[in-house]
């Protein structure tokens, strides 16, 4: 059995510029209404009643537009290539809960949950385009719309990676002149988890853009890139015991937290699995490794177990750094001057104008 679309998916069919989409845009212009199925199952055929079945018609925007003049509504197949059936009524379970209140929406709500399938209502009086799928809700507003909201995202989500690296060189600083503890480290998985969640909402939102939001779906991946290697690597330096299975486990704590929760460093600690915030930190230098550049990722692990003390590795000199498997001499130069930058910039740093 094929695996259904996502979400994502069924939007970017939907997205401005596509057939679908034109289809929708016509039926508003006309000043009709419309339900739509998008896609056949037998969950489909048991919940419609009459209508005509028109063999599989090729869909087009003005076909589709045509048929949506008629009361009933419309069933396409899975491709959005051909319309199946015209005029259909739908009669989906009753006691369905549903928050709608027009008959239409009550009914493409209801017929989503009960066929799995995306539901698309055209209002006739709002002249708005709703998607009912996989137990969501989604509004299809113009593309001038949506894309004055995800522009205001963008500049929110530039300010918050912006202090996302700001924690982070904190961190760093800190680390280096041996003066880490906790609370530094939960503020940077908190930045990092609130950049990542606000880069998601902005993917919702982005996705219904089709090609017009190409330089949105730029600046979007300029700024959460690196954000999830930087959670990772993070948890990876602190948390005990560090294993593979620990990180994933703190990972999905960490996306779990509600918004309250996800506010409190204490919580956001706990959820982790560290308790005490202003104890002191050393990291184990999975982070900090992992800036340095083509170094793989065994490499790293065999430096982070021959050394085991953070302040051992970052004061090795050339020829124990070399005595590392995997590291020879280039390498172990590049490491050595990566590890005098950091100590170089520690050195004129204030914690207290930082």
């Amino acid at each position: 059995m094929a695996e259904e679309p996502s979400i994502y998916e069924i939007l970017e069919r939907l997205a401005p510029g596509t057939p679908m989409r034109q289809a929708l845009e016509r039926v508003i212009q006309g000043n009709k209404g419309a339900l739509i199925v998008l896609g056949w199952s037998p969950e489909v055929e048991e919940a419609s009643s009459g209508g005509f079945k028109l063999d599989g018609a090729l869909f087009t925007p003005a076909r589709l537009a045509e048929l949506a003049k008629m009361d009933g509504g419309i069933i396409l197949d899975d491709d959005l290539t051909r319309i199946l059936y015209a005029n259909v009524h739908f009669v989906p379970d009753g006691t369905i809960p549903t928050d709608e209140t027009g008959a239409r929406h009550r009914t493409a709500d209801r017929m989503a949950i009960q066929t799995k399938k995306p539901v698309v209502a055209v209002s006739e009086g709002r002249k708005v385009v709703t998607l009912y799928y996989d137990g969501q809700k989604v509004q299809l507003d113009r593309p001038t719309e949506v894309a004055a909201r995800v522009n205001q995202e963008l500049q929110t989500l530039d300010r918050l990676r912006r202090r996302l690296d700001d924690a982070e060189n904190r961190l760093t600083m800190l680390e280096v002149t041996g003066l880490a503890t906790y609370r530094p480290v939960i503020t940077l998985l908190q930045r990092a988890e609130l950049v990542r969640r606000v880069g998601v909402s902005i993917e919702q939102e982005a996705v219904s853009l089709g090609d017009e939001g190409g330089l949105m779906w730029v600046q979007l991946a300029d700024m959460v890139r690196g954000v999830e290697h930087i959670r990772e690597v993070t948890l990876m330096d602190y948390i005990k015991p560090k294993r593979e299975s620990a990180v994933e486990k703190a990972i999905h704590a960490l996306e779990a937290l509600n918004g309250s929760d996800f506010d409190d460093p204490s919580k956001v600690g706990r959820a982790v699995g560290i308790d005490e915030l202003d104890d002191t930190a050393t990291p184990r230098g999975y982070r900090l490794l992992s800036k340095v550049g083509r170094l793989p990722d065994s490499v790293r692990e065999e430096l982070v177990n021959h050394f085991r003390n953070f302040q051992d590795l970052l004061h090795a000199s050339v020829d124990q750094l070399e005595e590392v498997e995997g590291i020879g001499s280039a390498r172990a130069h590049q490491l050595r001057s990566f590890f005098d930058r950091l100590l170089a910039a520690a050195e004129s740093w204030d914690p207290d104008l930082d």
